[in-house]
């Protein structure tokens, strides 16, 4: 395909970026004295959990969920986050302080296990505590994402059964979405559409995936998918504003067929599907992708406006 690639996260260059200062347990330094240690479990062994969060108008988007899932991932692979709530909400506003961010601004906070004490796997040689870092960027999706959309190419990578690595964790470990993001790339595609254990539609390698047929919204069951905090709030929107949802099995032959599609996530909010293994979706009118898009902006406004 002659289309040059690009990604759901493709953000505008932004100069600011190259001076930011980033969070490292408790101290706040310049982008390039930034560093953890060769022997950190996460670097190691991936051995951590992440959030992506915005910074809309001042305040954090959808703080408490995105606590929610940070805090029972955590707990259900036994890291101890080493602060509450406050803890962490004054260590990101700090760290926008520094950068002096106030909009347009996305975050990772990343918690590992810690430092090892030798190079092996077992959780018990990580004894000094967990490792934060928070990065912090200017960051807005290009306007092209709107326009063009994202093509996707079906891959061989599944997401995988709950007791094998269950995708409701925000994990470091991220090789499965990796390959299938490099299995779509070499087929041609912007990103990779993964199917479910058993052949259904899923995700794609970094975001949840909604199609539109015939006015209803569909996604799968959530099964096998990444806990979006996006994915629950348009869910939410579409009951709450008589636009019929459902979270179902569905094939790539329903997929193929679909009026529209688009995917969630913190970053791009909604960003349309184009193309899905080289098949057009829809018409390009994007009817009730646009609806949402302007009731998740009407909701991120309110949130901002009340939240924290």
């Amino acid at each position: 395909m002659n289309q040059t690639s690009h990604t759901t996260h493709d953000a505008a260059e932004d100069e600011r970026n190259r001076n930011i200062r980033i969070y490292v347990n408790g101290d706040i330094v310049h982008r390039d004295e930034a560093k953890v240690s060769v022997y950190d479990s996460g670097f190691m062994l991936g051995d951590g959990m992440w959030e992506g969060m915005r910074l809309y108008n001042g305040k954090w988007a959808f703080f408490d969920e995105h606590m929610d899932r940070f805090f029972d991932s955590c707990k259900a692979v036994s890291i101890d986050v080493g602060m509450d709530r406050t803890g962490i909400l004054d260590a990101l506003n700090r760290t926008a302080a520094a950068n002096d961010m106030t909009h347009d601004v996305h975050c990772r906070l990343m918690l590992t296990r810690g430092v090892k004490v030798k190079p092996f796997q077992h959780p018990s040689l990580s004894r000094s505590g967990p490792t934060m870092v928070i990065i912090m960027e200017h960051s807005r999706p290009v306007d092209g994402l709107q326009s063009r959309g994202i093509r996707l190419a079906t891959v061989p990578q599944v997401r995988g059964l709950p007791m094998s690595q269950d995708a409701k964790f925000n994990s470091h470990s991220k090789l499965n979405c990796v390959i299938a993001c490099l299995q779509a790339e070499q087929a041609g595609a912007d990103e990779a559409l993964m199917l479910d254990p058993h052949g259904f539609v899923n995700t794609t390698n970094a975001c949840n995936f909604f199609i539109v047929r015939k006015g209803e919204v569909w996604t799968s069951t959530g099964d096998y998918c990444m806990n979006g905090v996006t994915r629950a709030k348009v869910i939410e929107l579409c009951r709450e504003n008589d636009i019929p949802v459902r979270e179902k099995n569905f094939s790539l032959y329903e997929a193929y067929g679909a009026d529209e599609a688009f995917l969630t996530g913190t970053f791009g909010a909604q960003t349309p599907v184009a193309e899905i293994d080289g098949k057009s979706i829809g018409d390009g009118s994007r009817t009730v992708t646009q609806r949402i898009r302007g009731l998740y902006k009407n909701l991120l406004e309110a949130n901002t406006r009340s939240g924290l």
